[in-house]
């Protein structure tokens, strides 16, 4: 299977980060820690070279919380800021905002030499679904950014303004416009960062019974109620149809309906806390 997606509209979203770049102090780069390096845009890498950068570790509540600390051992070793956050409970917010502050320490000093306070503008830069908005909506306490949980929601930039002196620009989700690495994509796909009418469902569905084969096989046949993952993707098919009553009568098993139940079970956590990347796999975050 191979995977491609870059629509218009994130062509039109980067032309319009390129500007926008220009006007802040700094950069919030929001990771799903279920896939820290696959969300790493080289794109966005480019555009925010020059600008500090705070990293999230967005979503750690669905990753094991010693698998999310070996990224940010992995980050701290290379210099890199970053706050752990759920996104949902607006616990890490004083913690964010600190960091913000810190990280743009000079440019407040030097305000504060000539007797002015300095409003800390931040853009919020992440691929599809990693949960940006709903980060920001956590930072003011308040829903003010559309938040959905489907990639492309955001498609215009949107500033907001916290009560400490910091405003934030949310912007559409992009994903590189060239896949090298297609596990890259495949990982995106699995946590819904690429849209499900771009990967057929029974594909991805077959992706992601291929993964628990080789990881946790244990968790898998449990929810299924198989002995074993058959090698043969069919038979899987067939077997977890059949366990779960996913039938169409006399004509068979309900194909369609398994695939979906599959990729719902994965990225509803019921099939365990899966985290896909990890930094001893890759060289570099």
């Amino acid at each position: 299977m191979h995977i491609q997606w870059y629509p218009g509209h994130m062509t039109k979203a980067m032309r319009m980060m390129q500007e926008a770049v220009k006007q802040v102090d700094c950069i919030i780069y929001v990771l799903d820690s279920r896939a820290v390096y696959s969300c790493i845009n080289p794109k966005f890498d480019e555009l925010i070279k020059n600008k500090p950068v705070l990293y999230i570790f967005g979503k750690s509540d669905m990753v094991e919380q010693d698998d999310i600390k070996k990224w940010a051992k992995t980050f701290s070793a290379q210099g890199k800021n970053f706050v752990i956050a759920d996104n949902l409970s607006g616990k890490q917010r004083g913690i964010i905002i600190d960091k913000l502050k810190k990280i743009n320490a000079e440019v407040i000093e030097k305000y504060a030499q000539k007797g002015a306070k300095k409003s800390i503008r931040a853009m919020v830069v992440g691929v599809p679904n990693t949960g940006k908005s709903t980060l920001i909506n956590s930072l003011c306490l308040s829903k003010k950014t559309v938040t959905g949980n489907r990639p492309g929601v955001t498609r215009g930039k949107q500033w907001v303004s916290l009560a400490e002196g910091v405003e934030l620009l949310d912007t559409p989700g992009a994903v590189p416009p060239a896949f090298e690495d297609q596990t890259r994509a495949l990982h995106l796909a699995f946590i819904g960062s690429i849209k499900d009418e771009i990967v057929p469902y029974d594909e991805l569905a077959i992706e992601i019974i291929n993964y628990f084969r080789q990881n946790n096989t244990q968790v898998f046949c449990g929810r299924y109620k198989l002995q074993n993952i058959p090698e043969d993707n069919i038979e899987a098919f067939d077997s977890i149809a059949q366990n779960r009553g996913y039938l169409l009568g006399k004509r068979g098993y309900d194909y369609e309906r398994t695939a979906k139940a599959l990729i719902s079970d994965f990225r509803s956590q019921k099939l365990g806390k899966i985290m896909l990347d990890y930094p001893d796999d890759i060289k570099e975050a």
